[in-house]
């Protein structure tokens, strides 16, 4: 009887989410035939009219995500699937997702948001095809979660009497994840903490968790800054095992590690970096020779003579595969004691180089380069400001070799404009910021002479290493050059461009090439044109929106930027792992070795290009942080700024005098309806006609600063 009485009280209580995953069921196990509501009822034991008639629009949802098709008036059957099909889900902002093949062959397939069941964005999962319908893309349902991946979300500790949430970011995770009293590690309500998945079986219901780190407070900027980093799945610590490895490698120089290396110690020699740096990696020394020339050397730091490939190290450093760069800290790929002391090219230590050595002529034309291992002793550390000093007031440590220096970068440059080079040189918004991590004031840092002297022997490094392994007749190679990882830049896109001429145009400039000019030379045109006025910092970001990404690959297809036909990154081993795969590949073909596998190397260049976009990602999402944290004490205040982005839900604003961006809800523009046009990167007023457009000037009032979502909101002030 107790059985009988359970069983019919569980039915009385069925969910509509049971029920839809009862007539799946029923409809998956029966795939030749039909069944109408009644049939199905019947089936399910459904007695009562009201979840009959719940049936009949579980019914139509199936029928119209693709599930089932309608034969006839009220009578359904499984729509005919097609094949399964491996891919990586591609979440989009509406909660739907594209899984894009795994294998690249066919077209992306729609899932919609409940046919994705627990599947997340970057997950690798097994979709079965519907036979296409109304929708032009092929359409389909996630049957299976393959790898996830990843499985730890952060969020903030929210606490009931009986059990706990961690609340996610829902671009993230789309749920909060459960979190049962006696899995919650000793986080408490309202601190940020690390959880993973432990269970998930019911898509339709929360995911059940537990805490593994607790970052701190919400608010207290170590958290925060933790927070972020694992936001992004990126480490916030160092394994010890890898710090104890570190530990070991011993800093002293011996007789063995000298040999077959040429000897630069007695050759001026000196490091520019950033005034607050501790890992100096790149070092340039000059002589006059003989004949006249000059020599110049750019002295790169020989990590991979002290990290060998497949150590914990190495493994650690190729997960990372870059450096983080967040507002208040560096989140380093090799442990302190590498980065920061054994590698780092301090002043008056003998270091180990990798080197690039160029014979340039007063007019700064290449004659000559070689490769090769050396010893260094710099003489000087200098900091951007003090380099600066020396080339405009002519005085100063060094100062005969830093205006040579100098000079001769400036030939490197005019060549490299001449050549087709694009000038994106946009401020860097900076931040001083106290002991506890609070912003103090906003600042803007240009690209002055000393750092464009750095950059132009860093580009001609990076440049001739690549012509070395990639130019046959430079290699003298037979048949295709030896493998090698490239710094690509693909041309624009012609539909992009088009649409960013048509909108510059706007403004009375000219995008698209005249006469016998080219691309390149058109943009370099436009941006000095914009030089000085309010659409400066608009045009510019639009400039580059249009441009291809730049990536890594084994594929050469050339850099358009640079305007090169051969790039590599060889100048930043401490803080990039490509660079470390670039030097052992340039030892290794100097000793005339075979060509390393392609395929494997190319799987690290798209790790590296991938770990590349996500630290970007988490240093930009550290900005828009400190940017809402120092606009907190404005809230109330007015601003000028220019509209900075346009979206269906309204436009962003850049504020003039700090560079911070925050929203104008569209509905908080209550003069009229608007519609956003995307085409013209505007929002128009149905009845009035009034638009609000990309580079428009504004004048807003900051309404809210909300620190956990990282969110600025403005109010329009009527002008």
């Amino acid at each position: 009887m107790s059985g009988t009485k359970k069983n019919k009280k569980k039915k009385k209580g069925l969910k509509k989410n049971q029920i839809i995953g009862l007539i799946q069921g029923i409809f998956t196990n029966n795939p030749k035939q039909s069944f109408n509501y009644k049939q199905i009822s019947d089936l399910l034991g459904l007695k009562k009219a009201t979840l009959k008639q719940g049936v009949v629009e579980v019914l139509y949802e199936l029928l119209e995500s693709g599930f089932l098709t309608e034969i006839s008036k009220g009578k359904f059957k499984l729509l005919s699937r097609g094949s399964f099909v491996v891919g990586t889900v591609d979440a989009t902002s509406t909660g739907a997702a594209y899984i894009v093949p795994q294998d690249g062959v066919g077209d992306d397939i729609f899932v919609s948001q409940q046919n994705l069941k627990n599947a997340l964005n970057g997950d690798l999962v097994k979709v079965q095809t519907f036979a296409k319908k109304r929708r032009r893309s092929a359409e389909g349902e996630v049957v299976e979660v393959i790898e996830r991946k990843r499985d730890t979300f952060v969020g903030s500790i929210e606490m009931s009497k009986d059990f706990a949430f961690l609340v996610t970011n829902k671009k993230v995770m789309f749920k909060d994840l459960f979190i049962p009293l006696n899995k919650l590690n000793g986080a408490k309500a309202g601190q940020l903490a690390v959880g993973r998945i432990t269970d998930w079986e019911d898509y339709t219901k929360n995911p059940f968790g537990e805490i593994i780190d607790v970052l701190g407070d919400a608010g207290e900027n170590n958290a925060e800054m933790h927070a972020i980093l694992a936001e992004f799945d990126l480490p916030y610590h160092y394994p010890e095992k890898v710090v104890e490895a570190a530990e070991k490698i011993s800093e002293t120089i011996s007789d063995e590690d000298r040999k077959g290396r040429r000897d630069f110690r007695q050759t001026p020699t000196f490091t520019i970096d950033p005034a607050d740096a501790k890992d100096f990696d790149d070092a340039l020394s000059l002589k006059k020779l003989p004949n006249g020339n000059w020599e110049v050397g750019v002295h790169i730091a020989d990590v991979t003579h002290y990290v060998k490939p497949n150590t914990l190290i190495d493994k650690e450093g190729y997960e990372r595969a870059t450096s983080v760069y967040l507002v208040d800290r560096v989140v380093p790929i090799l442990p302190e004691r590498l980065s920061n002391n054994i590698c780092s090219l301090r002043p008056n230590e003998e270091k180990l180089c990798f080197s690039v050595v160029f014979e340039l002529d007063d007019q700064a034309n290449l004659l000559d380069t070689w490769y090769g291992k050396t010893m260094i002793l710099s003489d000087r550390r200098f900091s951007y400001e003090e380099a600066q000093q020396v080339i405009e007031t002519g005085d100063g440590d060094y100062k005969q070799e830093m205006l040579t220096l100098d000079k001769l970068a400036k030939g490197l440059r005019k060549q490299r404009f001449a050549n087709g080079a694009i000038s994106f040189e946009r401020s860097e918004v900076k931040f001083d910021i106290d002991e506890k991590g609070k912003p103090l004031s906003v600042y803007f840092k240009e690209s002055k002479d000393a750092n464009k002297l750095i950059e132009e022997f860093m580009l001609l490094a990076n440049k001739r290493v690549a012509e070395f392994i990639g130019n046959k007749e430079v290699t003298k190679g037979v048949g295709k050059a030896k493998t090698f990882v490239y710094r690509v830049h693909n041309n624009p896109d012609p539909d992009k461009f088009e649409n960013f001429a048509r909108f510059v145009r706007k403004f009375g400039y000219e995008a698209m090439p005249m006469g016998t000019e080219r691309i390149s030379s058109s943009i370099n045109r436009l941006l000095q044109e914009v030089e000085g006025k309010k659409e400066q910092n608009i045009i510019e970001t639009l400039a580059i929106r249009t441009m291809a990404k730049a990536s890594y690959s084994t594929n050469n297809v050339g850099h358009y930027g640079l305007a090169f036909k051969y790039y590599s990154h060889f100048t930043s081993p401490i803080r990039r792992y490509p660079d470390m795969i670039v030097h052992r590949l340039l030892s290794l073909y100097l000793e005339d070795g075979k060509s390393v596998d392609d395929e494997k190397t190319e799987e690290q260049c798209k790790h590296c290009s991938k770990m590349e976009v996500t630290a970007a990602e988490a240093e930009r999402s550290s900005i828009k942080l400190k940017q809402v944290e120092f606009m907190k004490e404005h809230v109330g205040s007015e601003f000028s700024g220019v509209i900075s982005g346009v979206t269906e839900w309204g436009f962003y604003v850049e504020l003039d005098e700090n560079k911070c961006e925050g929203m104008v809800s569209i509905r908080n523009l209550d003069d009229d309806f608007y519609r956003f046009d995307e085409e013209n990167y505007c929002i128009v007023g149905r009845k009035f006609n009034k638009k609000y457009q990309l580079g428009d000037a504004v004048k807003i009032l900051v309404a809210k600063a909300n620190l956990i979502k990282k969110q600025l909101d403005f109010e329009l002030v009527s002008q």
